[in-house]
């Protein structure tokens, strides 16, 4: 999708139309989540803190997010999906692959598919999509951003090597920031550029990272469209409007955040036994605990304890402007919790 957040609004909210908007934060503090497009051209982007976004774009508008309008048009768009596949793994609630080599309406060219879905998108929902079409998850991804927004771009079997050739080392989706520098600063700027690095020597640079960026050099990518890809970890976050100093003030946030988190576990019927605490303090220093129980963590009063306990473990010399939850290690197999039995003796 689109700026998903950032066109819910537009949407919904008419005055918000050609507006440079930003979902999430303020003018003083937190963090953008989406931008619209019109506040994209000056540079705001995902993740920028507010305060940053505002500096580029002095008349963009803060919106607070409305994640029950975002999820309800997820639900549309997913359904429209399934019209043509069941073969659907979603990444979020914003963007999701999907295996069409044998769809339900047996066409048999997955172009027309995209066409036929963007379309419908935009006649349901009044929001626009851009599509990437080709031979493997990587090269999807790499082309669904490749003409947005609203566009479609194909790359097909006899154009990939061509075009992983000349594509910007920065464009290729799973190399991050900080690696895309050190590839340059190592002439890497291209794909034609990275091919040059035999499979050992990119091991040798990048570690267990080094064999798949010599796979997708040559754009190749086996995963498998996965509808019952199992989530890993849920995490809840919260910027506060003021920072944080006294500790009683922080324990109170961590509950209510944990509350959140143990809220989502309780209605997924999903519970984890690795708990994480994220401490962002005023000067923008982050610092993370993490703590591993021996059961799952199937109830408020240990998820509370623990994450008490993971907030005793540092020194609060400065005020805190964000704290996060999350809990990893999930059982996520729609199992019932595997308490620890109590026994009377």
């Amino acid at each position: 999708m689109d700026a998903f957040y950032a066109s819910v609004e537009q949407r919904d909210f008419p005055e918000l139309q050609n507006k440079a908007i930003a979902v999430g934060g303020s003018k003083e503090r937190g963090v953008v989540m989406t931008a619209s497009y019109e506040a994209r051209k000056f540079g705001v982007k995902s993740a920028m803190p507010s305060s940053q976004a505002y500096r580029k774009c002095p008349h963009i508008i803060f919106v607070k997010p409305r994640f029950e309008a975002y999820k309800e048009a997820s639900g549309q768009i997913r359904d429209i999906f399934h019209r043509y596949t069941h073969l659907v793994e979603p990444l979020s609630l914003d963007e999701a692959y999907l295996d069409v080599t044998e769809n339900k309406l047996g066409l048999s060219s997955a172009t027309q598919i995209a066409k036929e879905i963007k379309k419908s998108i935009f006649n349901e929902t009044r929001l626009t999509a851009s599509a990437g079409v080709s031979v493997n998850k990587f090269l999807a991804k790499v082309a669904s951003d490749y003409m947005k927004p609203n566009g479609i771009s194909v790359i097909l079997p006899e154009q990939v090597e061509r075009f992983m050739d000349s594509l910007e080392i920065r464009k290729f989706h799973g190399i991050g920031k900080v690696t895309a520098e050190k590839m340059q600063r190592m002439g890497i700027h291209k794909g034609e550029d990275l091919k040059q690095y035999t499979l050992d020597r990119l091991v040798e640079l990048f570690g267990k990272n080094g064999k798949f960026y010599h796979q997708i050099a040559y754009g190749n990518d086996d995963r498998q469209v996965n509808p019952h890809r199992l989530r890993k970890s849920v995490s809840v976050e919260d910027t506060f409007e003021k920072d944080l100093s006294e500790v009683d003030d922080m324990r109170f946030e961590i509950k209510r955040i944990a509350r959140k988190v143990m809220n989502w576990m309780d209605g997924h019927q999903t519970y984890g036994r690795t708990i994480t605490l994220k401490v962002k303090f005023n000067d923008f220093q982050q610092i993370t605990r993490s703590r591993t129980h021996p059961n799952l963590i199937d109830n408020f009063e240990t998820l509370e304890s623990l994450s008490d306990q993971l907030l005793n473990s540092f020194e609060h010399t400065k005020p805190v402007r964000l704290l996060g939850l999350g809990i990893s290690n999930l059982n996520n197999q729609g199992e019932p919790p595997q308490s620890q039995l109590t026994l009377d003796l």
